[in-house]
């Protein structure tokens, strides 16, 4: 077992993992305590485990630690605090665009990723980027108007 050095959240992390292919989700969530990213499937499929890489969003469930090297990871909590919540993060509690809120740290990652390329999507891109993340609750319009709200459109 070797020690591997992650920049998550803006801070140098070490763990010290067997396997190097384990899944950053399980890194993430079981050796640095970090709760935004869910496990959902498993299998890249969901978007809840969503973080960025390098600030392109990435399904950590499917992405092994040996992939990450020195890459930036930015999780739900390295967005923004209680006390100062990121543009995204209010704009999702402006709008309530959350019921039982497993898949928002997927749709704020994934439209996080999508505002930092696109400053001022269309309502079809924003539809289209979060069109691989599966909620249940139905509040995709909500969710929609907090990505406008964000993007101050």
């Amino acid at each position: 077992m070797a020690a591997t050095v992650l920049n998550v959240n803006g801070r140098m992390e070490s763990v010290t993992i067997a396997d190097p292919d384990t899944p950053l989700l399980y890194v993430l969530r079981n050796e640095l305590g970090l709760r935004g990213p869910r496990f959902g499937c498993g299998l890249g499929q969901c978007g809840a485990c969503t973080v960025l890489i390098d600030g392109e969003a990435a399904r950590s469930c499917v992405t092994p630690l040996s992939s990450v090297g020195a890459s930036n990871v930015v999780t739900l909590e390295g967005l923004g605090s209680d006390a100062d919540p990121h543009p995204l993060q209010q704009a999702f509690i402006d709008e309530q665009a959350v019921q039982c809120g497993y898949c928002i740290n997927g749709m704020i990652m994934q439209s996080a990723a999508l505002l930092r390329r696109k400053a001022k999507p269309s309502d079809q891109e924003i539809k289209q980027e979060l069109a691989n993340n599966l909620c249940r609750c139905g509040t995709h319009l909500r969710i929609v108007r907090a990505v406008r709200r964000a993007a101050g459109l």
